[in-house]
């Protein structure tokens, strides 16, 4: 099973009802996932924006988290990726957590999967070629059977 490296905004879809859970959820079972350890406190900082917006309440997030907590995601720790995290923040001109996935996603030659659309529309601009050809919105992961 091909091994996709995942953001935040791709794991909270799996709990959180909202614009590409749909095609979040049909990634499962159909790919193996991976992230930096920086998603687990990605994913619990959107929980609680979205019970401070009224979007979930207290227990609802808690309960994302516990679903969170037992997902199959292979969480990587982020030292051996400061460096290309660092250089790819200063290129690109965006903040270097975000970069920690596309340094991730290059040192294991892996697709980045991510609903970030800002995101993405900076590696196309400004990334090397490498880097923009591991990187895919939701809606680009083509499906079959």
């Amino acid at each position: 099973m091909e091994t996709l490296i995942i953001d935040a905004s791709i794991a909270i879809k799996w709990v959180v009802e909202e614009e590409g859970t749909e095609q979040a959820l049909r990634l499962r079972g159909r790919y193996y996932f991976a992230a930096p350890d920086l998603i687990v406190a990605e994913c619990a900082n959107i929980l609680w924006k979205k019970v401070k917006r009224n979007e979930l309440t207290l227990e609802e997030a808690q309960l994302a988290s516990r679903l969170l907590q037992q997902a199959d995601i292979e969480l990587i720790g982020m030292r051996g990726l400061l460096e290309e995290a660092t250089r790819l923040a200063v290129l690109l001109g965006h903040p270097a957590y975000d970069c920690i996935y596309l340094a991730l996603a290059k040192q294991r030659q892996c697709l980045f999967v991510t609903a970030d659309e800002k995101l993405l529309r900076i590696v196309r601009e400004k990334a090397s070629k490498e880097i923009a050809a591991l990187c895919r919105l939701i809606h680009q992961i083509g499906f079959t059977g």
